[in-house]
């Protein structure tokens, strides 16, 4: 079986040869003789790491964004800009235009009427940067048939026409729109190559049969997929994992406490954990109550946990934390304006939880924050957000111990880091420097190339 000889790298802080054979690390040592057939690489002093885990991130959202008009910072800031991105956007096959990244920033609460002063030609809908919200235009609202829809979420006046807006309506919105198949993800699998990703947990709930045939799509992405919206009872696509069951805690309609205690029940029934969307401390506090009532699955997990008062801390211990502070640096500018000076020192906490035990991993939540994992740990080293001004100093990680939030497996995120040893999976970085100086200033350029199962998928 011919193989990869790594030669002269950084493996675990000492300079070494390193041998993959198959899709395993075969042997690490000084000066390993090349074998028949083996491709070498020079390594020049370069560490080799273990392939990053992306722990929550939207692939299908991905690849849909590369089709979609930017409508919010940093492309767009107001209605002028946002009107001409609608009328220069191209339409997709049944004459639709999607925007996605709204904020009110741009032009304010937007409706549909609003939306149909910045564009009525053809039917539009446009995505919050938040995720949980759509809104749609007047020929938009006429084809979905608004008027007479059902769903709680399609939001009504105080005289019960539509407004335009639909909270956490993403299922139902699928039902009523043109049949299109789901988005090639040849191109997303591409980038988090470049980027060193070898794993990653997709956080979208309820995904349906269409969706979970393509993702487990032979080579639909070159990474590990672990999927939190496998329904409960089924089994997941060939080729992928099934994680802690995902339930979407919306802040425009939290649940009670009774019915959140029965589908956490109903998942740990399964012997499933739960991975529970919690950016609010009311949503914090309601998901704790109901752990209270159901006890801990040891896969249980918190998604965002965008706000965490101190006194909360000590409770997250029984559960794993995935955690989004490239937030911060995306817009931690509108948390510091929109929130109390009193809620700063909660927003995405890092080291206050690790110092209390808790296992914390770092993501994306990509596309609604930013897909690169070094720009995400620069973020959780210096917590800056873009006008300049640090967002929890007392929260700041290392470089060191934020990379090791994202070397977890992705079965057991905030656990310990995956190392680079003789007989584990040769899911592998190749920075171009030590690992020291890489970590100096966090740069997704240091990646010079990155193996999944000992086959290289980016750089050589």
């Amino acid at each position: 079986m011919t193989g990869l000889l790594l030669r002269d790298a950084e493996i675990e802080g000492r300079r070494a040869d390193l041998r993959i054979t198959g899709a395993t690390v075969a042997e690490i040592g000084a000066a390993l003789p090349r074998r028949p057939g083996e491709e070498e690489i020079d390594a020049d002093g370069g560490a080799v790491i273990p392939g990053l885990t992306d722990h929550h991130l939207h692939l299908h959202a991905l690849a849909a964004v590369e089709r979609s008009a930017r409508c919010g910072p940093p492309a767009v800031h107001d209605r002028a800009a946002l009107a001409a991105a609608l009328a220069m956007a191209p339409a997709d096959e049944h004459g639709w235009v999607r925007g996605v990244g709204y904020h009110e920033s741009v032009a304010g609460l937007l409706d549909a009427a609003g939306l149909d002063t910045l564009h009525a030609r053809r039917p539009v809908r446009v995505q919050h940067r938040s995720g949980a919200l759509w809104i749609v235009n007047g020929p938009a609202a006429q084809i979905l048939d608004l008027a007479r829809a059902d769903h709680p979420g399609v939001e009504r006046d105080a005289h019960g026409r539509p407004t335009g807006r639909l909270w956490r309506a993403d299922d139902w919105l699928r039902t009523r729109l043109p049949h299109g198949a789901p988005p090639d993800l040849t191109a997303v699998g591409a980038r988090l190559a470049r980027f060193g990703i070898t794993a990653v947990t997709d956080a979208t709930p309820d995904l349906d049969a269409a969706a979970l045939d393509a993702l487990g799509r032979a080579g639909a992405v070159p990474q590990h997929v672990t999927l939190l919206g496998t329904p409960l009872g089924e089994r997941p696509p060939a080729g992928t994992a099934t994680g802690p069951y995902k339930i979407v805690m919306a802040d425009s309609g939290l649940p009670d406490l009774d019915a959140l205690t029965r589908r956490i029940r109903a998942a740990h029934s399964t012997g499933r954990g739960v991975a529970v969307h919690c950016v609010s401390r009311e949503a914090l506090v309601l998901l704790l109550a109901a752990l209270d009532n159901t006890g801990a699955h040891s896969d249980d997990r918190v998604e965002h946990a965008a706000l965490v008062p101190a006194e909360l801390i000590g409770d997250l211990r029984r559960l794993h934390v995935v955690t989004q502070p490239g937030f911060l640096a995306d817009r931690g500018d509108r948390y510091l304006l929109d929130l109390p000076a009193t809620d700063h020192a909660d927003l995405y906490r890092c080291r206050s939880l690790l110092d209390a035990g808790v296992p914390l991993a770092l993501s994306s939540d990509a596309p609604y924050g930013p897909l690169d994992p070094w720009a995400v740990i620069a973020s959780a080293v210096d917590r800056r957000v873009p006008g300049g001004a640090v967002a929890g100093p007392a929260e700041r990680l290392t470089p060191a111990i934020a990379l090791d939030a994202y070397l977890a497996p992705a079965d057991n995120p905030g656990g310990p880091p995956r190392r680079v040893r003789p007989g584990e999976p040769a899911d592998l970085v190749l920075l171009d420097a030590p690992l020291r100086d890489a970590l100096t200033a966090p740069h997704a350029d240091s990646v010079r190339a990155t193996l999944i199962g000992g086959r290289i998928v980016h750089g050589g």
